[in-house]
């Protein structure tokens, strides 16, 4: 069976200028200018701001992306708690649920993990000469 390789071509007529803002302190804000295949400014399609973050978990920093709806970089950075609120509690909804598949799938004999074997006995039930 052959797997697909994605494209890995660029479309010239989508392409993006990326700059970086920080406060050195919450995160970072990308601001995504549109260009032309020349590398001007591309003023027919809109400039797109993203922001990130991280939160500390017991398995460490865990990032955290997501969009700002916003037309200038000062309204991306008022923007930018509010949204970033948001998307810790997505993400935080979202591991719970992954928790809780995790938690209730059913243990078969002979999988890895767990006490299985002959009963959970040491040895894992090998074979005794």
């Amino acid at each position: 069976m052959s797997e697909q390789q994605p494209d890995a071509n660029m479309n010239p007529a989508d392409l993006y200028r990326e700059e970086v803002f920080t406060d050195q302190k919450i995160g970072t804000i990308r601001r995504l200018t549109p260009v032309t295949p020349e590398g001007e400014t591309d003023t027919s399609r809109e400039v797109l701001y993203s922001g990130s973050t991280q939160v500390m978990t017991p398995m460490g920093a865990l990032p955290i992306n997501f969009n700002l709806d916003a037309t200038t970089i000062g309204e991306a950075a008022e923007k930018f708690g509010p949204a970033a609120e948001v998307a810790v509690e997505q993400t935080a909804k979202e591991l719970e649920e992954m928790r809780r598949e995790q938690a209730s799938k059913i243990v078969v004999p002979g999988q890895e993990g767990g006490m299985g074997g002959m009963g959970g006995m040491p040895g894992g039930g090998g074979i005794i000469t």
